[in-house]
Protein backbone atom coordinates (compact mmCIF):
# COMPACT_ATOMS: atom_id res chain seq x y z
CA UNK A 1 0.00 0.00 0.00
CA UNK A 2 1.11 3.22 -0.41
CA UNK A 3 1.57 5.75 2.55
CA UNK A 4 -0.07 8.79 0.74
CA UNK A 5 -2.96 6.61 0.30
CA UNK A 6 -3.03 6.59 4.40
CA UNK A 7 -2.61 10.19 4.75
CA UNK A 8 -5.49 11.50 2.53
CA UNK A 9 -7.43 9.57 4.64
CA UNK A 10 -8.98 11.27 7.15
CA UNK A 11 -8.43 8.65 10.39
CA UNK A 12 -5.56 8.80 12.72
CA UNK A 13 -2.05 7.12 11.73
CA UNK A 14 0.51 6.23 14.24
CA UNK A 15 3.70 5.19 12.39
CA UNK A 16 7.11 4.05 13.84
CA UNK A 17 10.97 3.74 13.47
CA UNK A 18 13.18 0.98 13.41
CA UNK A 19 16.46 0.67 12.62
CA UNK A 20 19.06 -2.15 11.79
CA UNK A 21 21.37 -3.81 13.73
CA UNK A 22 24.62 -2.92 13.72
CA UNK A 23 26.05 -6.70 13.92
CA UNK A 24 24.86 -9.08 11.16
CA UNK A 25 24.26 -11.44 14.19
CA UNK A 26 21.57 -9.07 15.97
CA UNK A 27 19.54 -9.56 12.53
CA UNK A 28 16.94 -12.30 13.58
CA UNK A 29 16.39 -10.11 17.07
CA UNK A 30 15.49 -7.48 14.46
CA UNK A 31 13.03 -9.36 12.45
CA UNK A 32 11.24 -10.44 16.26
CA UNK A 33 11.21 -6.70 16.71
CA UNK A 34 9.06 -6.28 13.61
CA UNK A 35 6.58 -9.02 14.43
CA UNK A 36 6.33 -7.64 18.17
CA UNK A 37 5.04 -3.98 16.72
CA UNK A 38 3.23 -5.29 13.77
CA UNK A 39 1.23 -7.33 16.63
CA UNK A 40 0.32 -3.73 18.75
CA UNK A 41 -0.64 -2.52 15.36
CA UNK A 42 1.03 0.69 13.78
CA UNK A 43 -0.14 1.99 9.68
CA UNK A 44 3.24 1.59 8.66
CA UNK A 45 6.68 1.43 9.92
CA UNK A 46 10.12 3.50 8.81
CA UNK A 47 12.95 1.73 8.63
CA UNK A 48 16.35 3.67 8.20
CA UNK A 49 19.59 2.99 5.97
CA UNK A 50 22.38 3.56 7.87
CA UNK A 51 25.20 6.38 7.95
CA UNK A 52 26.29 6.96 4.46
CA UNK A 53 23.82 4.20 3.07
CA UNK A 54 26.09 1.38 5.41
CA UNK A 55 23.95 -2.04 6.06
CA UNK A 56 21.76 -1.21 3.24
CA UNK A 57 21.50 -4.78 2.79
CA UNK A 58 20.34 -5.50 6.50
CA UNK A 59 17.63 -2.37 5.90
CA UNK A 60 16.18 -3.58 2.80
CA UNK A 61 15.94 -7.02 4.56
CA UNK A 62 14.45 -5.59 7.31
CA UNK A 63 11.69 -3.62 5.29
CA UNK A 64 10.77 -6.57 3.39
CA UNK A 65 10.00 -8.41 6.43
CA UNK A 66 7.63 -5.34 7.29
CA UNK A 67 6.06 -6.29 4.12
CA UNK A 68 5.77 -9.71 4.84
CA UNK A 69 4.13 -8.79 8.48
CA UNK A 70 1.52 -7.05 6.69
CA UNK A 71 2.64 -3.35 7.55
CA UNK A 72 3.31 -1.11 4.50
CA UNK A 73 7.17 -0.61 4.83
CA UNK A 74 9.31 3.05 4.31
CA UNK A 75 12.55 2.45 3.48
CA UNK A 76 14.93 5.63 3.84
CA UNK A 77 17.06 6.11 1.07
CA UNK A 78 20.14 8.52 1.19
CA UNK A 79 22.54 10.11 -2.11
CA UNK A 80 25.14 11.45 0.06
CA UNK A 81 28.20 10.28 -2.41
CA UNK A 82 25.79 8.36 -4.46
CA UNK A 83 25.75 7.81 -8.31
CA UNK A 84 22.74 6.67 -10.32
CA UNK A 85 23.47 3.60 -11.16
CA UNK A 86 24.03 2.64 -7.37
CA UNK A 87 20.67 4.05 -6.37
CA UNK A 88 18.67 2.58 -9.26
CA UNK A 89 19.77 -0.69 -8.19
CA UNK A 90 18.82 -0.02 -4.78
CA UNK A 91 15.51 0.76 -5.87
CA UNK A 92 15.21 -2.49 -8.28
CA UNK A 93 16.24 -4.61 -5.00
CA UNK A 94 13.00 -2.69 -3.03
CA UNK A 95 11.01 -3.23 -5.68
CA UNK A 96 11.47 -7.35 -5.67
CA UNK A 97 11.15 -7.10 -1.71
CA UNK A 98 7.45 -5.53 -2.04
CA UNK A 99 8.34 -2.07 -0.94
CA UNK A 100 6.58 0.76 -2.95
CA UNK A 101 7.28 3.71 -0.10
CA UNK A 102 10.79 5.78 0.14
CA UNK A 103 12.11 8.33 2.63
CA UNK A 104 14.09 9.86 0.28
CA UNK A 105 17.10 11.55 2.27
CA UNK A 106 20.51 13.42 1.47
CA UNK A 107 22.04 11.63 4.49
CA UNK A 108 24.43 13.08 6.94
CA UNK A 109 27.95 14.98 6.28
CA UNK A 110 31.16 12.33 7.07
CA UNK A 111 32.30 13.31 10.28
CA UNK A 112 35.60 15.43 9.72
CA UNK A 113 34.71 15.55 6.57
CA UNK A 114 34.46 19.63 5.51
CA UNK A 115 32.89 19.57 1.91
CA UNK A 116 30.14 17.43 0.70
CA UNK A 117 31.39 13.76 -1.40
CA UNK A 118 30.75 14.28 -5.12
CA UNK A 119 27.43 12.76 -5.77
CA UNK A 120 25.17 12.62 -8.57
CA UNK A 121 22.62 13.40 -6.41
CA UNK A 122 23.62 17.36 -4.91
CA UNK A 123 20.37 17.51 -3.07
CA UNK A 124 18.00 15.60 -1.82
CA UNK A 125 15.38 17.06 -4.27
CA UNK A 126 17.57 15.59 -6.61
CA UNK A 127 16.94 12.11 -5.40
CA UNK A 128 13.27 12.98 -5.31
CA UNK A 129 12.85 13.56 -9.05
CA UNK A 130 15.21 10.19 -9.79
CA UNK A 131 13.30 8.06 -7.71
CA UNK A 132 9.78 9.44 -9.58
CA UNK A 133 11.37 8.88 -12.73
CA UNK A 134 12.29 5.74 -11.78
CA UNK A 135 9.67 3.49 -10.63
CA UNK A 136 6.20 3.66 -9.20
CA UNK A 137 7.28 4.62 -5.96
CA UNK A 138 5.43 6.44 -3.10
CA UNK A 139 8.04 9.25 -1.69
CA UNK A 140 8.43 10.92 1.37
CA UNK A 141 11.61 13.50 2.86
CA UNK A 142 11.92 14.62 6.10
CA UNK A 143 11.45 18.14 7.27
CA UNK A 144 12.98 20.12 10.38
CA UNK A 145 10.19 22.10 12.09
CA UNK A 146 13.35 24.30 13.53
CA UNK A 147 15.21 23.96 10.38
CA UNK A 148 18.05 21.76 9.25
CA UNK A 149 20.85 22.53 11.19
CA UNK A 150 23.11 23.47 7.90
CA UNK A 151 20.28 25.75 6.77
CA UNK A 152 21.49 29.50 8.01
CA UNK A 153 17.34 30.75 8.09
CA UNK A 154 14.67 28.45 8.44
CA UNK A 155 12.52 30.40 5.48
CA UNK A 156 16.07 29.18 3.61
CA UNK A 157 15.18 25.98 4.91
CA UNK A 158 11.43 25.87 3.98
CA UNK A 159 12.50 27.14 0.32
CA UNK A 160 14.52 24.01 0.22
CA UNK A 161 11.63 21.88 1.34
CA UNK A 162 9.51 23.21 -1.38
CA UNK A 163 12.01 22.31 -3.69
CA UNK A 164 11.59 18.34 -2.71
CA UNK A 165 8.08 19.18 -3.23
CA UNK A 166 8.17 20.70 -6.46
CA UNK A 167 10.40 17.23 -7.21
CA UNK A 168 7.39 14.85 -6.63
CA UNK A 169 7.80 14.47 -2.78
CA UNK A 170 4.35 13.03 -1.99
CA UNK A 171 4.70 14.11 2.43
CA UNK A 172 6.97 14.74 4.84
CA UNK A 173 7.94 13.63 8.31
CA UNK A 174 9.24 15.87 10.99
CA UNK A 175 12.17 15.20 12.73
CA UNK A 176 11.63 14.96 16.74
CA UNK A 177 10.05 17.58 18.44
CA UNK A 178 9.16 18.21 21.59
CA UNK A 179 6.68 21.41 21.74
CA UNK A 180 3.87 21.28 19.78
CA UNK A 181 3.29 25.27 19.80
CA UNK A 182 6.41 25.23 17.89
CA UNK A 183 5.09 22.60 15.66
CA UNK A 184 2.15 24.48 14.91
CA UNK A 185 3.86 27.83 14.12
CA UNK A 186 6.39 25.92 11.52
CA UNK A 187 2.61 24.44 10.03
CA UNK A 188 1.57 28.07 9.54
CA UNK A 189 5.21 28.96 7.45
CA UNK A 190 5.14 25.82 5.55
CA UNK A 191 1.42 26.50 4.39
CA UNK A 192 2.53 30.19 3.43
CA UNK A 193 5.02 28.84 1.14
CA UNK A 194 2.61 26.78 -0.44
CA UNK A 195 3.69 23.60 0.44
CA UNK A 196 0.01 21.34 0.74
CA UNK A 197 1.26 17.62 0.91
CA UNK A 198 0.01 15.79 3.94
CA UNK A 199 2.95 15.98 7.54
CA UNK A 200 4.00 13.40 9.61
CA UNK A 201 4.43 14.93 12.95
CA UNK A 202 7.08 13.21 14.79
CA UNK A 203 7.54 12.74 18.51
CA UNK A 204 9.80 10.56 20.52
CA UNK A 205 9.27 9.62 24.58
CA UNK A 206 11.85 10.65 26.38
CA UNK A 207 12.57 7.11 28.18
CA UNK A 208 16.49 8.09 29.59
CA UNK A 209 17.69 11.13 31.33
CA UNK A 210 21.10 10.26 28.73
CA UNK A 211 18.70 11.12 25.73
CA UNK A 212 17.84 14.26 26.78
CA UNK A 213 21.48 15.55 25.95
CA UNK A 214 22.23 13.08 23.13
CA UNK A 215 19.16 14.19 21.02
CA UNK A 216 19.80 17.99 21.99
CA UNK A 217 23.92 17.62 20.88
CA UNK A 218 22.93 15.19 17.06
CA UNK A 219 19.74 17.55 15.93
CA UNK A 220 19.65 20.99 17.97
CA UNK A 221 16.17 20.21 19.26
CA UNK A 222 15.63 22.39 21.86
CA UNK A 223 14.23 21.06 24.97
CA UNK A 224 11.24 22.80 26.51
CA UNK A 225 11.40 23.41 29.91
CA UNK A 226 8.27 21.19 30.74
CA UNK A 227 9.95 18.01 29.53
CA UNK A 228 13.78 19.17 31.01
CA UNK A 229 11.83 19.49 34.68
CA UNK A 230 10.29 16.50 34.23
CA UNK A 231 13.64 15.03 33.53
CA UNK A 232 15.51 17.39 36.40
CA UNK A 233 12.89 16.02 38.92
CA UNK A 234 12.50 11.65 37.99
CA UNK A 235 15.97 11.37 36.04
CA UNK A 236 17.59 9.65 38.83
CA UNK A 237 14.15 6.57 39.16
CA UNK A 238 14.24 4.88 35.51
CA UNK A 239 11.09 3.19 36.27
CA UNK A 240 9.31 7.06 36.90
CA UNK A 241 11.42 8.39 34.12
CA UNK A 242 10.08 5.48 31.76
CA UNK A 243 6.44 6.44 32.73
CA UNK A 244 6.74 10.10 32.61
CA UNK A 245 8.31 10.78 29.87
CA UNK A 246 5.63 8.28 28.14
CA UNK A 247 2.81 10.32 29.41
CA UNK A 248 4.58 13.75 28.19
CA UNK A 249 4.91 11.70 24.73
CA UNK A 250 1.43 10.63 24.84
CA UNK A 251 -0.15 14.12 26.19
CA UNK A 252 1.47 15.98 22.99
CA UNK A 253 0.30 12.79 20.69
CA UNK A 254 -3.60 14.02 22.56
CA UNK A 255 -3.12 17.25 21.80
CA UNK A 256 -2.00 17.23 17.79
CA UNK A 257 -4.81 15.23 17.03
CA UNK A 258 -7.42 17.37 19.24
CA UNK A 259 -5.72 20.43 17.15
CA UNK A 260 -6.49 18.09 13.32
CA UNK A 261 -2.63 17.08 12.44
CA UNK A 262 -3.95 13.02 12.66
CA UNK A 263 -0.43 11.58 11.65
CA UNK A 264 1.64 10.78 14.25
CA UNK A 265 5.34 9.32 14.11
CA UNK A 266 6.97 8.00 17.22
CA UNK A 267 10.89 7.58 17.30
CA UNK A 268 10.89 4.33 19.81
CA UNK A 269 14.43 3.53 19.15
CA UNK A 270 13.29 -0.38 18.44
CA UNK A 271 11.30 -0.60 21.33
CA UNK A 272 7.98 -2.21 21.09
CA UNK A 273 6.74 -1.51 24.45
CA UNK A 274 6.76 2.27 23.67
CA UNK A 275 4.19 1.95 20.83
CA UNK A 276 2.63 -0.25 22.41
CA UNK A 277 1.91 1.41 25.58
CA UNK A 278 0.65 4.49 23.11
CA UNK A 279 -1.57 2.69 21.11
CA UNK A 280 -3.52 1.28 24.51
CA UNK A 281 -3.45 4.33 26.19
CA UNK A 282 -4.88 6.18 23.81
CA UNK A 283 -7.05 3.41 21.81
CA UNK A 284 -10.20 5.31 21.58
CA UNK A 285 -8.65 8.74 20.62
CA UNK A 286 -6.97 6.71 17.66
CA UNK A 287 -10.28 5.07 16.42
CA UNK A 288 -12.27 8.62 15.81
Amino acid sequence: MKIKELLDSPKVTISCELFPPKKGTELQNAMDIVHAIAIDGVDYMSVTYGAGGTAVGKSLAIASEVERSGVPALAHLTCIGAKKDGIARVLRDMKAGGIDNVLALRGDRPQGMDELPESDFPHASDLVRFIKETGDFCVGCATYPEGHPESRTLDEDLENMKRKVDAGCDFLVTQMFFDNEMFYNFMYRLLAKGVRVPVVAGVMPITNAKQVERIFTLSGTPIPSKLRAVVERFGDHPEALRQAGMAYTTGQIMDLIANGFNHIHVYTMNKPEVIGGIRRTLSEVIKL
